[in-house]
């Protein structure tokens, strides 16, 4: 029975999609005098809800050139604008806000097929101790995060201090690559308090009272009549290569188009990754405590809810994970 309501529905969406839609389409135009991509563009604001109905509209048509702007180089952006508006015979002269609303949109949408191939590059790069670029970023991160305290060797135990599995990191950047530790190392340099800070917290067996809950709503004295003794104990380092797989995931499979298109005006970069990387790091870091899950064994059961969480907020078109510390100062608002 299921299998059969399936496929039913199936055919009515495949029904929709090839007849109803595009009857819809040419009915809409000769009422409006626009086309859908004038339509888009007049009808929704700049952001996810503007672009992800073009991305819709132009993969879906059945013109070649329409499809094929999707993956033009974002040099050859202002080109295929031109040529759209020529295929569609929109006057630019007439319609001058059309081409630079359009020109956003298709910057957006090229700029994250781009910043996806950048990011999958980083991630199948290995740690290279023998690369003096990636020792001096792992020396940074140590450097960074125990500022005070100097590392004996390269090989040391101490790495467990800031939440490696063993005497030498490489092995832990094995699933992320590099990715892992760009992430680390911008957090750390970019929103060092707030990294300091979750790295104390995560070394301490139990949690009362800090910089988080200052943050929040609720003040101290209603904070001590809960009663509320929270588990952290986790690994710092570990937790930030596991968000980075997080991230790098919600950003493969498209997830994260709708915050990347409400806080990028044009072109999304590895800056904007990185940023989202801070706020989802300290949104773990809330979560992890109001969870307050008996070990560290429950990571898995945390971080799978944790996901669930952010996708159900980048479901909504006008969502933007706007981070609350010191990295929002370089220009990640939502527009």
């Amino acid at each position: 029975m299921k299998h059969f309501l399936s496929v039913v529905t199936q055919f009515f969406v495949f029904l929709y999609c090839k007849c109803l839609w595009r009857g819809l389409k040419f009915v809409a135009r000769k009422f409006t005098g626009r086309c859908e991509l004038q339509r888009i563009c007049y009808n929704n604001k700049h952001g996810a809800r503007r672009t992800l109905k073009i991305e819709s509209s132009l993969r879906y048509s059945k013109n070649e050139l329409l499809q094929s702007a999707l993956s033009v180089h974002p040099d050859k952006v202002e080109k295929t604008i031109d040529n759209i508006m020529a295929l569609k015979r929109i006057n630019p002269d007439t319609n001058p806000q059309l081409s630079i609303s359009l020109q956003a949109s298709l910057l957006q949408i090229v700029g994250y097929r781009s910043l996806v191939a950048e990011v999958e590059k980083l991630r199948r790069e290995p740690y290279d101790c023998e690369n003096p670029e990636h020792e001096d970023m792992l020396m940074k991160l140590w450097k960074e995060l125990r500022p005070d305290t100097p590392l004996t060797g390269r090989i040391s135990k101490q790495w467990c201090e800031i939440g490696f599995q063993g005497s030498d990191p490489k092995t832990d950047f094995r699933g992320m690559g590099l990715l892992g530790l760009h992430n680390l190392l911008y957090f750390a340099e970019h929103d060092k308090a707030t990294a300091l800070q979750m790295l104390h917290d995560s070394l301490q067996p139990k949690h009362k009272y800090d910089m988080f809950v200052l943050h929040s709503e609720m003040n101290k004295s209603e904070w001590e009549q809960k009663n509320l003794d929270k588990a952290i104990g986790y690994s710092f380092a570990i937790v930030g290569i596991n968000i980075t797989d997080l991230a790098y995931s919600l950003l493969v499979s498209g997830a994260l188009k709708t915050h990347l298109y409400n806080v990028a005006p044009e072109m999304p970069s590895l800056l904007h990754l990185q940023q989202t990387f801070c706020y989802l790091m300290q949104e773990f870091h809330r979560f992890w405590i109001e969870e307050d899950p008996s070990d560290i064994m429950e990571f898995n059961r945390v971080r799978s809810k944790f996901h669930r969480r952010i996708l159900r907020q980048l479901k909504n078109p006008d969502m933007a994970l706007c981070p609350h510390f010191s990295a929002s100062d370089l220009h990640l608002v939502n527009l």
